[in-house]
């Protein structure tokens, strides 16, 4: 692609739930080589990353990110008794809302695409205006984990549904060069141990018995696998195939594809490990990205040094409960 203009790059950051946290080490691994987005389309948990990427919030999340347990990570799931959902959100995203510096798509410092499925007609909704908490929520709401979620009269779940890796949606927004984050190229361990299981029903283990009906006392004896175990499995497979099709009708310049297969999509705290792969993954490709994107025309950008800044206030950094 000769041409003395820089073409645009766009980055499609991809669903998979916990494994998203790769996204944050992909985005460091690239800015390490000088590979600096022009702009960003995210879907489900990469909606996420991607808000606070363009808003400039990475590191926030990062540090939010990193210091997780298991224990956390349960405590910011509302149980949600509607029968729409496991969990409401509400938690979780009241969080994320008031570490947000941003709250609209017009403030971000990049531009910033996210996609949802519109629970009623299965049509895709890709969201570029409006409240920018509202867009992310309604692109991670998986369907039976998280309750739907209404925007702008619209009734919304998870754009994995349809899109999960947005290529086409990083396209509209003007991306002329893309680099895909795919999670879900690797599928090779989607179950829990016996003690994993514990663990994950633990804080909800009365409220899950209430409403889950007893199974007849053959059915006991069966090696039949645990809820997370099914849903999980259920939704790697899902996102593997769907985005196997999309991006065969639109594929990327350039496709990263993380070794993930390790990290359950419910393993919120193993963090640490998702973006040290997610920087591994930049780096085993760093020299095949960087030929690309000089044969198409895209450099290498380093920020000129800052001078040296007061610290950052405690208060609200990084993102705090409240």
């Amino acid at each position: 692609m000769p041409s003395h203009r820089r073409p645009v790059l766009g980055i499609a950051l991809g669903s998979g739930a916990a494994k998203g946290w790769a996204h944050i080490g992909i985005l460091n691994g690239l800015a390490k080589l000088g590979i600096r987005p022009d702009l960003v389309a995210g879907c489900s948990i990469g909606s996420l990353v991607g808000a606070a990427y363009s808003g400039g919030n990475l590191d926030r999340l990062e540090k939010w990110v990193r210091g997780f347990t298991r224990l956390q990570v349960m405590s910011l799931l509302d149980p949600s008794f509607s029968g729409r959902g496991l969990f409401s959100g509400e938690k979780v995203f009241n969080v994320i809302a008031n570490g947000m510096k941003q709250k609209d798509f017009s403030e971000t410092q990049l531009p910033f695409g996210a996609v949802a499925t519109e629970l009623s007609t299965g049509r895709e909704v890709w969201m570029q205006e409006g409240d920018l908490v509202s867009a992310v929520r309604a692109s991670c709401a998986m369907p039976g984990l998280f309750v739907p979620i209404y925007r702008e009269e619209q009734l919304l779940v998870d754009g994995a549904v349809v899109n999960p890796v947005p290529v086409s949606l990083a396209r509209a927004m003007g991306a002329e060069v893309v680099i895909a984050v795919n999670l879900a190229s690797e599928q090779h361990n989607n179950s829990f141990t016996e003690e994993e299981e514990e663990e994950e029903e633990g804080v909800l283990r009365q409220w899950l018995n209430r409403i889950r009906p007893e199974r007849e006392d053959k059915e006991k004896d069966l090696p039949l696998p645990s809820m997370w175990t099914v849903m999980s499995g259920s939704i790697n497979i899902m996102q593997e195939r769907i985005t196997r099709a999309r991006m065969a009708g639109d594929p990327p310049e350039l496709e990263l594809k993380p070794r993930l297969g390790n990290i359950n999509i419910m393993e919120f705290h193993r963090a640490e490990e998702a973006i040290a792969e997610g920087e591994a993954c930049v780096e085993r490709m760093s020299h095949f990205l960087m030929a690309e994107l000089a044969y198409l025309g895209i450099h290498p950008q380093f920020p000129e040094p800052e001078e040296p800044s007061a610290p950052a206030l405690e208060d609200g950094d990084p993102i705090q409960e409240s």
